[in-house]
């Protein structure tokens, strides 16, 4: 049965809110458990179908694999891998899962990995990916909608990146942990989830250095170098600054736990100019507050330490009721307004232009019947649900699933009137198709 979220907007979201580990670092460090001829625990893992997805991946591959909801806690032992082919139903529904190729790639010098899937927010390519690893001594092919790869041996290189893309970033990472001899990796990805995988690595006995800054070393290490390990996951920075965005939006206060401020100081910085007010109540928890209409401001997402594009959707909510006029410049994916359209039946004055969405606040929102056609854009529509006047009604809630752990929860505890109920959608579709088609 499909699902669906209703919300009752117009309350000032207030209380605590607790966030959980990072997705997209939790994912990374799943698929660098696949290194590993032993076990490793992974702590500070979100309950997500993302995660659920991906543990499927590394069972058909021959990992064993055990989720503690309770502990937030999962055990992988990849001692018996007997299988190199990351299969399409899986990889097509979640783009991280491409992360296994350089992996199996350093492990096992082969992999049949399919074309990444996941959202649809625009062209994300992978021939970064493929540079860095055929730098490395691999001869790569694209073959029936999948990336072969093999190599006799993979051997340490000099490699830069034309772009600090993430994914390439991680794949080469993992591909030359068990290389020969040294990589150095220039223009690298920075985010923190790049910082967290290189620490998970070391941890398991990885030679690598520089993570976080633009040049990463990894000295290759041989297989019995590496060992059994726990780690915990780095909290999430797109879910904290999502909930920032929602009490911005609804001109709330609120505390967040359970976070790194410094992951988050592009996004603190937009806030403040906003006109929310930032407190810093202990090295993990911060207080923000929203005392009247926002003010609107500029924002242009860029490669981490900038603004990141994943909270770029949600601040847009919050800007569609601020004072004035905003303009949200999309530097990474084209697709990313998918909203756009819903914000519009909401009463929301906003327009794209090329890569720009331009923002002309509001008094208010009001509820409507919307879709969500993406992760961060139905999270999007949620904000602007919460701060509407009336009721919102939010369908294809299955994307928020996939990043959000217990949203419904945790918005409740801050306020919110919301509640996820099972969707009418198929009782209604069954009523079209059974009409007279004479009618029409």
């Amino acid at each position: 049965m499909n699902q669906k979220i209703i919300i009752e907007g117009g309350r000032k979201l207030k209380g605590e809110v607790t966030i959980s580990g990072a997705k997209n670092a939790a994912l990374k460090l799943m698929a660098a458990a696949l290194i590993l001829d032993d076990t490793c625990e992974i702590y500070n893992v979100p309950e997500l179908t993302d995660v659920s997805t991906m543990a499927k991946l590394l069972q058909t591959l021959g990992a064993k694999v055990d989720y503690d909801k309770n502990e937030k806690k999962i055990t992988i032992n990849s001692e018996n891998i007997d299988n190199v082919e990351a299969h399409y139903d899986f990889v097509s529904k979640m783009r991280a899962s491409f992360i296994v190729l350089g992996s199996l790639l350093g492990r096992f010098h082969e992999a049949k990995v399919a074309l990444p899937g996941g959202c649809s927010i625009g062209e994300r390519r992978i021939d970064l990916h493929i540079k860095g690893l055929e730098s490395l001594g691999a001869q790569i092919k694209i073959e029936g909608g999948y990336v072969i790869a093999k190599a006799k041996k993979l051997t340490g290189a000099k490699i830069y990146l034309d772009r600090p893309s993430v994914g390439a970033t991680e794949n080469i990472l993992l591909a030359a942990v068990l290389a020969e001899g040294s990589t150095v990796l220039s223009n690298a990805a920075q985010e923190p989830e790049i910082i967290d995988l290189a620490n998970f690595l070391n941890a398991m006995g990885a030679d690598i250095s520089g993570a976080g800054t633009s040049e990463i070393i990894i000295n290759g290490v041989r297989q019995k170098d590496l060992k059994p390990l726990s780690y915990t996951t780095i909290p999430d920075r797109i879910e904290a600054g999502t909930y920032i965005s929602a009490i911005m939006a609804t001109r709330g206060k609120a505390i967040i736990r359970n976070i790194f401020p410094n992951h988050l100081s592009a996004v603190i910085s937009k806030v403040i100019e906003m006109g929310g007010k930032i407190s810093v109540l202990d090295p993990f928890s911060i207080e923000v507050a929203c005392n009247g209409k926002p003010n609107a401001v500029n924002i242009v997402t860029q490669p981490y330490p900038g603004f990141p594009t994943d909270l770029q959707s949600p601040f847009i909510s919050a800007l569609a009721v601020a004072e004035g006029v905003s303009i949200v410049t999309e530097n990474l994916y084209e697709n990313r307004f998918r909203q756009m359209g819903e914000l519009t039946r909401m009463g929301a004055d906003v327009q794209q232009e090329s890569n720009k969405a331009i923002i002309k606040g509001v008094r208010s929102l009001t509820g409507a019947q919307l879709i969500a056609p993406d992760l961060r854009a139905g999270v999007a529509l949620i904000i602007a649900g919460l701060c509407a006047d009336g009721v919102s009604e939010i369908t294809d809630i299955h994307h928020v699933d996939r990043g959000y752990e217990k949203i419904i929860e945790k918005f409740s505890a801050l306020g919110a009137n919301i509640k996820r109920v099972d969707s009418e959608d198929n009782n209604i579709d069954a009523m079209i198709n059974n009409m007279d088609e004479t009618i029409f």
